[in-house]
């Protein structure tokens, strides 16, 4: 198998991302253990790359015909011919089998919740996806548990610090979901995905999608808030969110493709920013 292939059979930027926020998250929850287990940090990497991996395989073995469809999928291994659902599916076990044994290895809880990451990803949002926006919401489950993951596969349990780490990820996911969903209405629909909240890029689905943009203003100053940032972290997140949210009021108030892509674009620096922020203002605050 080529590389190129595997790249595109696991959604490499997508898992990279991913493997990132866990890793992020993992080093809060190292912090709060008063330690870092750096080889359990690299289990965390490899086993969360490989349970990300397995999730996205099958998510394409399912939806290879679909992607067809499309013009930005009909490339992928399963639709242009390149690998056999047969070879997906043994390398999408084998993956899913490794990486759930590496994360399991960490703790009980970690195991559980990667388990539960692929069902729900692969099984529960794929075919909803078809059928009503509410795959959106269900997506974002899965979307949001690695930080979870990460921040348990170091603490070992489930606290307020995990799920405030889950929330900012979870609420985060909708914009930046629907932000895409908007580029890529016309090429999404060719295959009967029905992904903005309304079902079309019109002004209602917006305003769901603005809505969520301002919830994720004061989710974002949880850490603050509950004292577990201090003001660095509050200041960086109000900024970026605010940014962000200027970003979702432009696509407000033109409807245009163009402002849906500078949202999409803003997702994907104001998480990784804002996680960082957090970690750095909780290592400051913890010393």
């Amino acid at each position: 198998m080529k590389w190129s292939d595997f790249s595109k059979l696991i959604k490499l930027r997508l898992t990279f991302l991913v493997v990132f926020s866990a890793s992020i998250s993992f080093l809060i929850g190292s912090r709060v253990n008063g330690h870092v287990d750096w080889l359990n940090w690299a289990k965390l990497i490899v086993g969360g790359f490989l349970v990300t991996a397995a999730a996205n395989c099958f998510n394409e073995i399912i939806e290879k015909d679909l992607d067809r469809l499309m013009k930005r999928t009909a490339d992928r291994p399963f639709p242009a011919g390149r690998m056999t659902t047969g070879q997906g599916l043994v390398l999408g076990l084998g993956m899913g089998i490794a990486g759930t044994y590496l994360l399991g290895s960490l703790n009980l809880v970690t195991g559980l919740l990667s388990v539960f990451s692929i069902i729900l990803y692969a099984f529960a949002y794929t075919p909803l996806k078809r059928k009503s926006p509410i795959a959106v919401f269900v997506g974002a489950i899965p979307g949001a548990l690695p930080p979870l993951i990460g921040y348990v596969a170091a603490h070992g349990k489930i606290d307020a610090i995990a799920l405030i780490l889950f929330g900012i990820q979870f609420v985060w996911q909708f914009p930046h979901f629907w932000a895409i969903a908007w580029v890529l209405d016309d090429d999404y629909k060719l295959a009967g995905f029905w992904l903005l909240p309304w079902g079309k890029r019109d002004l209602t689905s917006d305003i769901v999608t603005f809505v969520c943009t301002l919830i994720l203003v004061p989710v974002s100053l949880l850490p603050t808030f509950y004292n577990y940032g201090g003001y660095y972290v509050g200041a960086v997140s109000l900024i970026f969110s605010l940014i962000f949210l200027y970003l979702a009021f432009t696509l407000l108030r033109t409807l245009e493709i163009s402002a849906a892509k500078k949202l999409m674009y803003g997702s994907f620096i104001y998480l990784p920013v804002v996680q960082l922020m957090f970690l750095f203002d909780f290592i400051g605050k913890a010393k």
